[in-house]
């Protein structure tokens, strides 16, 4: 990838960590909490959170696709054909 993330404060960041990892935690069993001072004390940036929520996130969603399916050629479709067509939609 050649394009650079959006700059974004550190407060700004850890806003978004919050709002991804609130979102993995409804759609799967809950995200292990930071503990008290994290995500600074952990050594982790709040940006280096909200991608490994995001990651947690988007397994989280495959899961919900795999195991909800009707058949494996509705799985795919979902996973493949709509999935890129709405991430097209967001990176346009």
């Amino acid at each position: 990838m050649d394009r650079q993330p959006p700059q974004r404060t550190e407060a700004q960041w850890l806003q978004i960590a919050r709002y991804v990892r609130h979102a993995a935690n409804k759609v799967g069993p809950d995200l292990p909490l930071c503990l008290a001072g994290e995500p600074e004390d952990c050594g982790s940036s709040a940006q280096t959170h909200v991608l490994a929520w995001a990651a947690d996130l988007k397994a989280r969603a495959q899961h919900l696709i795999e195991t909800n399916a009707p058949d494996q050629p509705t799985a795919y479709h979902y996973s493949t054909t709509h999935y890129r067509k709405a991430f097209h939609t967001l990176t346009e």
